[in-house]
């Protein structure tokens, strides 16, 4: 049983408190003084007699007994949030989706996805997609700030107590302009790639990880001044406009492979390539409205096996 002591603003101003790393942000959040928020704090570790918060000139982090408050205490407020928001969609027959998709399905899939789920919803159905790097989105998942993660992940640690169900195989590939002097290449050998600069994506992402083991086998060094980003349009754009060679999701450069902009380039980058899929958040309830997208991607993965080679 939940003690009496323990209110609602003690759980908000506690989740702030984690996510902000900072009393001072956090009572700006919630619109309440920063005395006011570290009263309400000092109140909730006496009543579970625990020190939630280490103190330190950088700001706050969470202790041991914080972490796993944190676990129980953001998907607990989070079903709250859709309990009351249930309440609304019973009289406004709205639904609203908070997506995270990472940069192997910004082009393609999470379109489609979403163009058919709001098909089906009858233009009921809103969304609201935040991308960035897996880690960052699957601690807002953990917190119950995202109800889907979407993309390729498996390689991600922070995946621990998630849920992830895969959807299909897609390959990172090496593509640059069309002109390039490598472009006509029919066969080519890692060390061939040497003397050109690289749109690589960025340290400590899964993406990464693959390229930095490609370099690893072939014995090679990381070129000397690379573009690191996520971001597509720019990864797409100084290929074009370079010489560069662009480590891609097959999804992103598809389109430009197709209108013979980007060539890819004949050297494998990974094997078979790496699981994109689904991640949920298992101690968060399902609505009805995140059960209807996750089969539309299904759906789409279904398709996409039937029609690759």
């Amino acid at each position: 049983m939940l003690n009496a002591r323990i209110k609602l603003r003690h759980l908000q101003a506690f989740l702030q408190v984690a996510r902000q790393r900072s009393f001072a942000r956090a009572a700006e959040r919630l619109a309440i003084t920063q005395p006011g928020i570290s009263k309400t704090i000092r109140e909730l570790e006496e009543t579970l007699a625990v020190v939630l918060f280490e103190r330190t000139p950088r700001g706050v982090s969470l202790t041991q007994a914080g972490l796993t408050l944190l676990r129980h205490a953001g998907p607990a407020l989070r079903t709250l949030e859709e309990g009351i928001g249930a309440v609304g969609e019973g009289r406004t027959g709205a639904s609203w989706l908070r997506i995270g998709a990472l940069s192997t399905v910004e082009s393609r899939l999470m379109p489609e996805a979403i163009h058919r789920w709001q098909a089906s919803m009858e233009g009921e159905g809103g969304v609201s997609v935040v991308t960035g790097p897996s880690a960052f989105l699957l601690s807002r998942l953990r917190r119950g700030e995202l109800d889907l993660v979407v993309g390729r992940m498996t390689a991600a640690r922070e995946i621990l107590d998630l849920n992830f169900e895969h959807l299909f195989y897609e390959r990172l590939l090496l593509a640059v302009r069309a002109g390039h002097p490598l472009a006509a290449a029919t066969e080519l050998t890692p060390q061939d790639l040497t003397a050109y600069p690289w749109v690589l994506p960025p340290p400590q992402t899964t993406l990464r990880q693959q390229v930095d083991s490609f370099f690893v086998r072939h014995g090679l060094e990381l070129p000397a001044q690379p573009l690191e980003t996520l971001s597509l349009p720019l990864g797409r754009g100084f290929t074009l406009g370079s010489d560069a060679i662009w480590v891609a999701p097959e999804e992103s450069a598809m389109e430009g492979l197709k209108t013979e902009e980007l060539c890819e380039l004949p050297l494998a980058m990974e094997q078979q390539g790496g699981s994109v899929g689904l991640c949920t958040n298992a101690s968060l309830a399902p609505s009805l409205a995140l059960d209807q997208f996750c089969y539309t991607l299904r759906a789409i993965a279904a398709e996409k096996a039937i029609t690759t080679p």
